[in-house]
């Protein structure tokens, strides 16, 4: 009998308690925003931080110690991280759908105007520019970070990664800031709306960029990369430059136009 060259995981609980941790997240949140104690939520949360740690855990095992991600392995993880970005780009084309449905024609209650009269948006020049100089900053010094990884020059890639982590925290730190300081929320109506779902969602994929590439720092601190094995920073990468480019749309698109 010939050795396949894929790799069929062992049972694992995981899938369970990541479902069971997004449907209590989901409730928990509902039942929060309407006054409810927020404690389903944080076991949602909890079961989610967990599940990610142990999941996330299992698979840095069998690619780096134990050898299952042959090269098929790999193509398959490469082409089903292909196929999730797409899907990730139907997700925020949803997002500039409903904008640009609502501000290329606004109705009469939005004042037959764009911005809806009433909604003093935020000047383009001032954070919003600087948080795409410091996305656009990251995704050099993300790109650094895999060439000199590839190059098996690690102190510049773990510098490289650094860079990127720190510039995704700052990012974040900005755009909280920027919420905090808006005169308008998600309650004025469809400018509310559309600018803090799609601008929200974004740092929320900033946030998930973050930690995966800080878990690829730990792993190269750990000398679990090497020139010809390090799909997993290879894959954060690509996530990275997808959420680069989103930032480019929604500035372009809801700040400076939008304004």
């Amino acid at each position: 009998m010939t050795r396949s060259p894929f790799h069929l995981v062992e049972y694992s609980p995981w899938p369970f308690t990541g479902s069971m941790g997004a449907l209590f997240m989901t409730v928990g949140s509902a039942s929060w925003f309407h006054g409810h104690t927020p404690s389903l939520l944080v076991l949602g949360l909890f079961l989610t931080v967990i599940t990610v740690i142990q999941w996330w855990r299992d698979v840095i095992r069998e690619a780096t110690f134990q050898g299952h991600h042959t090269s098929s392995v790999s193509k398959g993880l490469r082409w089903g991280m292909i196929l999730f970005i797409t899907s990730e780009v139907l997700f925020f084309f949803a997002f500039f759908w409903a904008y640009f449905h609502s501000s290329l024609a606004p109705v009469t209650d939005l004042g037959s105007c764009w911005p809806p009269t009433g909604i003093y948006p935020l000047n383009p020049f001032q954070v919003p520019l600087l948080n795409t100089a410091v996305l656009l900053g990251s995704g050099v010094t993300v790109t650094w970070a895999h060439h000199s990884l590839m190059e098996s020059n690690r102190n510049n890639s773990i510098l490289g990664l650094f860079s990127t982590c720190s510039l995704g925290i700052y990012f974040t730190y900005l755009q909280a800031g920027e919420y905090m300081e808006a005169s308008f929320t998600i309650a004025d109506g469809i400018y509310g709306s559309t600018f803090f779902v799609a601008t929200g969602f974004h740092g929320l994929h900033v946030l998930v960029g973050t930690t995966f590439l800080l878990v690829c720092l730990g792993r190269a601190l750990s000398y679990q990369f090497s020139s010809g094995h390090h799909f997993g920073f290879e894959a954060a990468a690509w996530y990275w430059h997808f959420v680069d480019v989103v930032w480019l749309f929604l500035y372009v698109s809801i700040y400076w136009w939008g304004s």
